[in-house]
């Protein structure tokens, strides 16, 4: 079996490597900045966690590699601007968007997309980092630096936020998770919840726009797609050409998980449909101190990636998945009792969303 090179050594790294343990394959995620040199076989595969990367002597070795798997997919996904223009050509629903160019003025884009409007930097920004809004009322400019360097978009008073993650096959073949319930606090991801029901009547719409965008690029592999409801249709907002955290859930909640399939599709061995094992919540560590505690909680599962806390900072997160929703509501509560503010908040609209 070839290895799997990930460009990359954060936890989503660290995830595919568990998840492929079971089937004997080899992962190894690279540090961008490792001194010690990268020493690839010509059958083996390189695979990425993460959308950019800087240049250097390990990821030059990495990315220039024949077998790397949707090189060209990166770059395109990870400019908000050709991202938008891809969406566009397959027609496929976003929040009307223009390019902030070099002479863009904020009361034309106030006059073109509305009186509240969102900047996003093209490139890099991440839990609520590279983003502006400007507000007609309040008389906001396009701030310094951000013309050429961004994209605007129309305020969408979406309903929720959910998210799609789906994989492809090398033949083509293509494979979808349910969609995932997310609460965002401050731009941060605090908690999913998997399946849903009632999400239902969105699942297949979902899964033709994800599957338009993995089939058009011919990608292989695990791609997510944070999407806004709005009524009884969705527009996608933000794509990730890699494992989620939205799809953490399936690490508990199903058969096959997210990094699993991953692993499967660009290792080019067999996939087959996941299978749901139960009623899922992941909750997000962000800043928090981690508490043994956690490990007694029937149903719950940690992963804990080894990071030094700081306020912000995703360090771990908890799944929870079980059968018996008043064991679930009990495991909940048990949890929600050991965290500080604001998690008091993502316990309550967990609470209120499982009803």
């Amino acid at each position: 079996m070839s290895k799997v090179w990930v460009l990359g050594a954060g936890q989503l790294g660290a995830m595919m490597r568990h998840a492929a343990t079971p089937l004997n394959v080899e992962v190894v995620p690279v540090d961008f900045n490792q001194s010690q040199s990268v020493e690839l076989a010509d059958d083996d595969v390189v695979t990425a966690e993460i959308e950019l990367w800087p240049e250097t002597n390990a990821t030059k070795v990495l990315s220039k590699h024949p077998h790397f798997i949707n090189r060209e997919v990166f770059p395109r996904l990870a400019d908000r601007f050709t991202q938008k223009q891809l969406l566009d050509e397959l027609q496929i629903a976003t929040a009307p968007w223009q390019l902030v160019d070099s002479d863009t003025q904020s009361q034309a884009l106030y006059q073109a997309l509305g009186e509240t409007v969102l900047l996003k930097r093209r490139t890099g920004g991440y839990d609520g980092r590279g983003q502006y809004w400007l507000k007609q009322p309040e008389g906001t400019e396009v701030p310094e630096g951000w013309h050429q360097e961004a994209i605007a978009e129309q305020k969408i008073p979406f309903d929720e936020e959910v998210s799609l993650v789906g994989a492809r096959d090398k033949e083509g073949n293509l494979y979808f998770y349910p969609l995932a319930l997310n609460l965002h606090v401050n731009g941060i991801l605090m908690a999913s919840i998997a399946p849903l029901e009632r999400l239902s009547g969105v699942q297949a719409e979902a899964e033709e726009m994800l599957g338009k965008l993995l089939t058009s690029l011919e990608y292989v592999g695990v791609m997510a797609m944070e999407c806004f409801r709005v009524g009884e249709h969705l527009m996608v907002n933000e794509l990730a050409p890699r494992v989620h955290n939205s799809g953490h859930w399936t690490q508990s909640g199903t058969s096959i998980s997210q990094f699993e399939s991953h692993i499967r599709a660009v290792a080019g061995l067999p996939m087959s449909k996941a299978v749901v094992k139960g009623q899922s919540v992941m909750i997000n560590l962000i800043g928090v101190e981690r508490n043994d505690d956690w490990l007694a909680v029937e149903g719950a599962e940690l992963y804990w990636y080894g990071k030094e806390v700081r306020v912000g900072r995703k360090v771990g997160h908890i799944n929870l998945t079980l059968n018996d929703s008043q064991q679930l509501n009990s495991s909940l509560n048990q949890l929600a009792s050991s965290f500080p503010e604001p998690y008091p908040e993502v316990f309550s609209w967990v609470a209120d969303n499982l009803k």
